[in-house]
């Protein structure tokens, strides 16, 4: 029974030895590292507008006319020089005053953009090809994007500035010229200013008439004064860059609503004029308007359509926070207008 019993232990024992090495500790495995975040591609933003008043006309038994055509085109573009992203939009504005020199279209007037006006704008019914002109312009749009700039300026036009590649023919029938021209700026203009390719790319115009004045003593003026903004935004809805930039087209009348203005002379944005705007010697902080366009770009950069709403400004639409009356001293009313445009 002794010699039994010892057997029975000494087989515990055995079993008990076994299990204690079985149950020994594994090392814990390495995790797998994790994969860096991929590189996000940065872009250039640029705006461009190509302005005419050739079509304005004199007052006689029917209204004179002032009206400037606008080509507005902002982009973005990769280090390769394509064209990532691309808006196009018109803002075709109209004043009209009579043959005693007054001006018989309102003074508080918006003037919508032919994509604003989107259906309104008519063009459908007499298109060729039943399509408005917003959706020709997105077409050509859409395009463009990943040709580089001299691709673009390589299109075969007619002499009407028509599209005669089949590609745009079956989508489009309006005159690409000026596009064209205005893209080719707008690249040109581009800079990095911190906007990346998987932002979203938008355009904001707030075009009045609101410095417009009858003729008397002086000559009338039909003024049609816009602001242009370009703006990315990120996924999470804030600005990653901005481009402002303002025209003033004026077109000058006398007391029997004869045109007085060269209405060949070429046109040129707040930007392009630089320090021949002539604010820089008028200004209290010695900046062109060119200059406080740029900082206020800067100082939106990061934020989102409800704060640069919220943006602090007095009875005349001047900045009131010290962040910006430091460098911004113009009037914003105009300029935020266009950014809840783009950004809306």
């Amino acid at each position: 029974m002794k010699k039994f019993m010892s057997v029975v232990l000494a087989s515990t024992l055995s079993v008990s030895l076994l299990a204690g090495c079985s149950s020994k500790t594994e090392p814990a495995s390495t995790p797998p590292a994790e994969n860096p975040p991929a590189q996000v591609e940065t872009v250039k933003t640029g705006l461009a507008v190509v302005s005419s008043v050739a079509k304005s006309k004199d007052a006689g038994e029917a209204d004179g006319l002032a009206q400037a055509d606008s080509t507005i085109v902002a982009v973005t573009v990769d280090k390769d020089g394509k064209i990532v992203d691309c808006v196009l939009d018109v803002a075709q504005s109209k004043i009209n005053f009579n043959a005693a020199g007054e001006l018989t279209t309102p003074a508080d007037t918006v003037f919508k953009t032919k994509h604003e006006l989107g259906a309104e704008y008519g063009m459908k019914g007499a298109s060729a090809i039943g399509k408005e002109w917003n959706e020709q312009a997105d077409a050509f749009v859409s395009y463009v994007k990943g040709k580089t700039v001299e691709e673009v300026m390589a299109i075969a036009l007619d002499e009407e500035g028509h599209a005669t590649v089949p590609d745009l023919t079956a989508s489009g029938t309006v005159k690409v010229g000026e596009y064209v021209e205005a893209i080719e700026k707008a690249v040109a203009n581009a800079q990095e200013l911190g906007a990346a390719a998987t932002d979203k790319l938008s355009l904001g115009v707030e075009t009045t008439m609101g410095k417009s004045a009858n003729a008397g003593e002086k000559d009338g003026l039909a003024q049609i004064y816009s602001y242009y903004v370009a703006v990315t935004t990120n996924a999470d809805g804030k600005i990653t860059s901005s481009v402002i930039d303002a025209s003033q087209s004026n077109v000058n009348f006398d007391k029997t609503g004869k045109i007085t203005s060269d209405l060949t002379a070429p046109l040129q944005t707040k930007n392009e004029l630089g320090e021949n705007y002539g604010m820089k010697g008028a200004s209290a902080i010695g900046k062109e308007w060119n200059e406080q366009a740029a900082a206020f770009a800067q100082y939106v950069t990061g934020k989102t359509a409800a704060e640069v709403a919220g943006i602090a400004v007095d009875e005349d639409s001047h900045a009131t926070s010290p962040d910006l009356t430091a460098s911004v001293t113009i009037s914003l009313s105009d300029i935020m207008a266009a950014f809840s445009k783009a950004i809306a």
